[in-house]
């Protein structure tokens, strides 16, 4: 008897999340179109990174998930709930069960609360609790994610970065919530330090059964925590798939050039290898290229490249890729290696 899938905790639909801004007095507005037709699943348990170049959309995606933004177009379902379509009501429900950890643990954390304060506001936002029984779950949370019964009576600038993104993982956990969304919750710390969050993050996920969308731009990162990855290029998603084989075997030239750029502790074995090096920059979400939106970096770019925009189309191997000419192309980097990257985590 064949195992039945999973079903997913969030599923997400030609998501489309555009801006208008205004660049001076005179001029007219602009339409960004910072996401333009994401698509992913999320099942319980499960970690997907979402990787790219500043500028991608992959902080906005994770915004338009939690409406934090409201998307132009696309539908997201959270929990068999379409919440594009929710009332206030099932809006404080998705709040309540998807949380989301912050870049920056200085900037995150209101610097005039204490730390008890701070970790008890989500429970008195949603009403979970009495006085005392809050009290008590702000010290179980200290506990779980590894700071004294002490710290709660103590402000935020008296901590190190890492033990302040502790604190602001205590207060997505506060309402136990079934998915995390962990928008580069590492990129600000010490790489030390980033090997115990990351720790703590994988723990407390064996524990309390939690999903992970773990947004980072940091390939090595996102290869050894994630069970699943997408690649976001200007808004749009162009290779997505289990992560070993994705990072192994890139399909589509923008994450070969990712991927080439991973460095290798070993020196020589590091200068050896083929980078491929991507030329200008990424463009303006405002005018986005016609056809593949990287065909103006693309060293193997085609006419068909500038008219056409290629859709995700099945790779084999559990990958999808959004390229013209994936099957022509020969992978122009050296597979780093699980072992090669840093910082570890157990258990993936």
């Amino acid at each position: 008897m064949t195992e039945s899938k999973r079903p997913d905790l969030l599923e997400v639909r030609d998501l489309t999340v555009r801006f208008s801004v205004k660049r001076g007095w005179l001029a007219p507005r602009q339409s960004v179109q910072a996401v333009e037709g994401v698509s992913l699943d999320i099942a319980p348990r499960e970690t997907v990174g979402l990787v790219g170049e500043s500028g991608s959309g992959k902080s906005t995606t994770a915004r338009g998930i939690l409406q934090l933004v409201r998307p132009f177009a696309g539908a997201v379902t959270f929990e068999g709930q379409d919440v594009t379509a929710a009332s206030p009501a099932a809006m404080a429900i998705l709040r309540r069960r998807a949380q989301m950890i912050f870049q920056d643990p200085y900037g995150s954390l209101n610097q005039r609360l204490k730390v008890d304060a701070i970790i008890r506001e989500p429970l008195e936002i949603h009403k979970i609790g009495d006085r005392r029984s809050r009290q008590h779950r702000v010290h179980e949370l200290l506990d779980l994610v590894g700071l004294p019964e002490s710290a709660a009576g103590r402000y935020p600038h008296e901590f190190s970065g890492g033990q302040r993104q502790r604190i602001g993982i205590a207060r997505a956990l506060a309402t136990e919530p079934s998915l995390v969304i962990c928008d580069e919750p590492v990129a600000a710390l010490d790489v030390s330090i980033q090997a115990q969050v990351l720790q703590l993050l994988d723990d407390l996920q064996q524990q309390h059964a939690m999903a992970y969308l773990f947004i980072s731009h940091d390939l090595n990162v996102v290869r050894r925590f994630s069970h699943r990855a997408a690649v976001m290029y200007l808004g749009r998603i162009v290779e997505h798939g289990p992560s070993d084989t994705l990072f192994s075997q890139p399909r589509h030239p923008y994450t070969q050039a990712l991927v080439s750029a991973i460095r290798i502790p070993d020196p020589e074995l590091d200068r050896s290898r083929q980078r491929v090096v991507l030329r200008g920059e990424i463009p303006s979400p405002t005018d986005p290229p016609s056809g593949c939106r990287f065909h103006t970096r693309c060293q193997y770019a085609q006419p068909l490249c500038s008219s056409t925009e290629p859709q995700l189309t099945d790779a084999g191997d559990g990958v999808s890729v959004a390229c013209h000419f994936w099957r022509d192309l020969t992978p122009s980097h050296q597979d780093v290696g699980a072992d090669a990257v840093s910082p570890t985590v157990a258990g993936r």
